[in-house]
């Protein structure tokens, strides 16, 4: 049964009961993650909602650490060239995230005092924060009553309450209609419900190998209780790397983060056999400000 109307505002199953189970679930198996931690602060869960989007937590826990320990405030960071940030990403992927997060803290030093604000329209502001990172932030650092729809809540949502099995490719606004009519009145179970939900789908109603015999709320289900029909959408194709200009991309940020200065066209073109894609890449990473060029053929990280 496709998403619509009626499904978003009348969810058919009773919210509460959704809401008891999963949190009920989640109290017992939610992972030990730093960035929920007390300590961790509204900067800490800022930089795993960067770090995080499009990789896996194995990947993003030492560099976060490695973050935070370096930058614990946002001035720390804002106080760095933007160079610095990419650098310390390391392999995480999808640089830009790091200037943004870069641009993030600048702006939080130079108009909230240093201090990640609370308010969601003053997040939404920030330079690289988006609905959902806005959401996320204001849920999980300051216990709000936001709908946080990632990939996995989108997941869970779409099998247990619309029977599909994989959500849209893009958020939707039904989507959003549907989170906003299940989320809990209570600010608090509301910020508990997020997390929850999304940890669901991280570990158990995950995208290729689900195990409802784990999940809460199988009862309820309604794809399971449907047969788990099959997709009816465009076929899902998995993110392809290798020969990729994102790949070159890799390649060529790893020699600039690896170097302590400005390195010469001639060690970026060892990298890559194919001088057109090498071109091509090395112009989208000085067009992405990821890189800076400078005279006499010579490249750095940008350094402002």
């Amino acid at each position: 049964m496709p998403m619509n109307e009626k499904n978003a505002t009348n969810p058919p199953t009773e919210p509460a009961v959704l809401h008891e189970s999963v949190i009920g679930w989640f109290g017992e198996h939610a992972r030990d993650l730093p960035w929920r931690r007390p300590e961790a602060g509204a900067w800490g869960v800022m930089v795993s909602e960067f770090m995080l989007q499009q990789t896996p937590v194995s990947r993003v826990l030492p560099v976060y650490e490695q973050w935070l320990a370096r930058w614990p405030r946002p001035a720390d960071l804002a106080a760095e060239a933007p160079g610095e940030a990419v650098r310390a990403w390391g392999r995480l992927g999808y640089p830009r995230r790091a200037l943004r997060l870069h641009g993030a803290a600048l702006a939080i030093t130079e108009r909230h005092g240093g201090d990640v604000p609370a308010d969601h329209g003053q997040l939404l502001s920030l330079p690289g924060i988006g609905e959902y990172t806005a959401a996320a932030v204001a849920s999980f650092a300051y216990g709000q009553r936001h709908a946080v729809l990632d990939t996995n809540v989108r997941r869970v949502f779409a099998r247990a309450v619309t029977g599909v099995q994989y959500p849209p490719t893009a958020t939707t606004a039904a989507e959003r209609r549907l989170a906003r009519a299940l989320l809990p009145e209570d600010e608090a179970t509301a910020a508990r419900w997020a997390a929850a939900s999304m940890e669901l789908g991280a570990l158990v109603c995950t995208a290729k190998n689900e195990t409802c015999l784990r999940c809460p709320i199988a009862a309820q289900c309604a794809w399971r209780l449907a047969g788990k029909p099959a997709h009816e959408g465009p076929a899902r194709r998995g993110q392809t790397y290798a020969g990729t200009d994102r790949q070159v991309r890799g390649r060529l940020l790893a020699v600039l983060r690896d170097a302590t200065g400005s390195v010469p066209q001639s060690a970026l073109d060892a990298v890559w056999h194919e001088p057109v894609q090498r071109a091509r890449a090395l112009d989208g990473l000085v067009a992405d400000g990821l890189v800076e060029p400078l005279e006499d053929g010579f490249y750095r990280l940008p350094q402002s």
